[in-house]
């Protein structure tokens, strides 16, 4: 049992360190996903240690602190998307629906044929904006009687499980569709007006994720997020930017994300809201986000029940209140994430410039 701690012990060092790491291989950022279960597997292991072995030896309480560190660490990540911690959006108080927006993100899984599911949650819930992301032509056509409600439309059917649709109750301006750091791996941008007339500049994008079956690096993930970021930032516009991201809400990358962006995550102090995977309640992250300006507070968020794909749905609902949201504070870049990102976006050499930036 002694040599099994001692294991499970450097195994858990091993993949607690690793993130540190700015390697962007797909193993080294794959240990950004299960913080939570890594916090789990140090709690248990702390409490075997505790147990188990001899108390009156030094290097068991050396392995007892190296764990309670490796759990420090992890729950450091964590912690801030459960409600131990201080939202970071404000509670939305006002009842003017006319600028209230309801978005509701969707990665439908191609193969997935329950169709019907996604439009009973259209009409139950009403948002004014449904994006989907792995959605084909098989997709397309389906969805086709949500147009009716939903008029306004921006459309990729693709078969490399990178299509995307937008559809919209509200008006759409300067609608583009862009790829910004692959082929084949496209992204949405367009102008979006509320009842009020008041403009919100919307960006969706679901970059590619690192795995060995896809990219063997997170490097064209992360240079998509660097000059989305880089685009928005200093923005006086009101901004919302949603999609799966294929990255975990507290990884690195993320996180470099909103320093870069400015832009506010409605989930820190409210819960992680995991999005996938359905099927395994064990293994289950927040791959599916919103992020948006402080021109915005927030109504509601949640994930809605299951229409057949890997991912649940998310629905936020946001209301445009700019003097009420001023003050919200985020995430802070200093010089040494801007040096780190300008790195990554030459590797793959993109800029920012080449983001639309609608209403600009």
């Amino acid at each position: 049992m002694d040599i099994f701690l001692y294991t499970v012990t450097g195994l858990l060092v091993t993949t607690t360190l690793l993130p540190i790491l700015r390697h962007s291989h797909w193993l080294v950022r794959g240990m950004d996903f299960p913080r939570m279960q890594l916090a789990g597997m140090a709690t248990f292991v702390m409490m075997l240690q505790l147990f188990v072995l001899n108390l009156t030896e030094p290097l068991t309480w050396a392995l007892i602190a190296v764990t309670a560190l490796c759990l420090a660490w992890q729950l450091w990540w964590i912690l801030p998307y459960t409600r131990l911690w201080k939202t970071e959006v404000r509670s939305s108080t006002d009842t003017d629906t006319r600028r209230q927006i309801r978005i509701l993100t969707a990665n439908v899984l191609t193969s997935n044929r329950d169709v019907h599911k996604l439009i009973a949650l259209v009409k139950e819930y009403q948002p004014d904006v449904l994006v989907t992301l792995e959605s084909d032509q098989w997709w397309e056509d389906q969805l086709k009687p949500l147009e009716k409600d939903m008029p306004e439309t921006i459309k990729c059917p693709l078969d490399n499980l990178y299509g995307m649709h937008v559809y919209s109750r509200l008006p759409l301006y300067e609608k583009e569709i862009s790829f910004l750091v692959e082929e084949g791996v496209p992204s949405m941008h367009a102008l979006l007006e509320l009842a009020t007339g008041d403009q919100i500049r919307m960006h969706f994008v679901h970059p590619a994720p690192p795995s060995p079956t896809e990219n063997t690096e997170s490097i064209e993930r992360d240079a998509e997020l660097v000059i989305v970021a880089k685009s928005v930032a200093g923005s006086a516009q009101p901004i919302i930017v949603t999609g799966d991201l294929n990255d975990v809400a507290w990884s690195r990358t993320t996180r470099l994300f909103r320093k870069l962006s400015g832009l506010l995550d409605p989930r820190v102090g409210r819960g992680m809201f995991n999005t996938f995977h359905v099927d395994y309640p064990l293994l289950r992250w927040p791959l599916d986000h919103l992020f948006h300006s402080d021109h915005f507070t927030l109504q509601n968020i949640q994930r809605l029940p299951s229409i057949g794909s890997d991912h649940f749905p998310l629905l936020s609902c946001l209301s445009f209140t700019p003097i009420k949201g001023k003050g919200q504070d985020g995430l802070d870049a200093d010089q040494d994430d801007k040096d780190f990102a300008d790195s990554i976006a030459r590797s793959q050499n993109v800029s920012k410039q080449e983001v639309p930036e609608p209403g600009e």
